[in-house]
């Protein structure tokens, strides 16, 4: 008999303990927010989120004004197709230097391509931000947050 209520203590114990963690899971599970944009980070963690918000709007204000810049219509279209590929991607931020009007920040980008047995691939890249009016805007950005051919220098007809 007095086993019977140690079992049945030690069942509702852990019933008690699955109610907690469920609770606090769904309780914890907040909407990521935006950040400050007064730092290159700040900039770049809003740019990602905005595009994974599918603000497009917002993301492509964070775009340095330079030759090579796409119209928002090839920035938008960009993003609508290629969904999964960043969508499945994350980042992580390394060092970061700041010249003058220009900062570089490194980013380790994580890519996940589905399933249960795929790896999780980690690339370290380079962030260029201008400083434009005060503000940092992005000139480059890494695979699969950046069209291959923006800001790139096109070919130049000749006469």
């Amino acid at each position: 008999m007095k086993l019977d209520r140690f079992l049945i203590g030690i069942l509702i114990g852990i019933g008690l303990l699955v109610i907690a963690a469920l609770a606090l899971f769904f309780l914890r599970r907040g909407e990521a927010q935006y950040t400050t944009e007064n730092t290159p980070q700040g900039i770049i963690q809003n740019y990602v989120l905005a595009l994974q918000k599918k603000d497009f709007e917002k993301a492509y204000g964070y775009l340095a004004e330079a030759d090579g810049k796409p119209e928002f219509g090839r920035f938008r279209e960009n993003f609508i197709s290629s969904f999964e590929s960043y969508n499945r991607a994350g980042l992580t931020f390394g060092t970061s230097s700041e010249t003058g009007d220009t900062a570089f920040v490194t980013v380790i980008i994580q890519q996940s391509y589905g399933g249960p047995f795929n790896e999780l691939s980690r690339n370290h890249e380079t962030v260029d931000l201008v400083k434009h009016n005060g503000a940092w805007k992005i000139k480059r950005f890494p695979y699969p947050f950046w069209g291959y051919d923006w800001y790139e220098n096109a070919p130049k007809p000749v006469n």
